[in-house]
């Protein structure tokens, strides 16, 4: 077993059984990382976002599903580093799901504001 996979395991242990439901479905997630950026890059076109209704009680890793599945334009590694920060910041030091769910709908629309910002205009406008 490989040093980085003790030390997970060893922090794994230490978590109540909600919290390692949490963090094994962000690592989930994670691990469904693909070649999104690659596919945005290709479209010439960037469709709008696809508009999913905020469920009244939602967890951050569902939060973060819709919002992906809401904004498939965006390159997930793009996101990564910010997500996983705010992720952070419910699982370890408590902060409330609600408040880092409304970071991460800002998070997702500033990316997505940008990538419209960053994408030359079509000649046939």
């Amino acid at each position: 077993m490989k040093s980085i996979e003790k030390k997970l395991l060893k922090y794994f242990s230490r978590l109540t059984e909600a919290q390692q439901q949490t963090l094994l479905q962000f690592a989930e997630f994670l691990a469904a990382r693909g070649d999104s950026v690659r596919d945005a890059e290709v479209k010439k076109e960037i469709p709008k976002p696809i508009q999913k209704q905020r469920p009244a009680e939602e967890t951050v890793v569902g939060a973060i599903k819709r919002l992906t599945a809401s904004y498939p334009m965006l390159g997930k590694d793009k996101l990564f580093n910010e997500t996983s920060v705010l992720m952070t910041r419910h699982v370890m030091q408590g902060h409330a799901a609600n408040l880092i769910i409304d970071e991460l709908e800002s998070l997702f629309r500033r990316h997505y504001e940008a990538l419209i910002n960053e994408q030359p205009r079509n000649s046939e406008e």
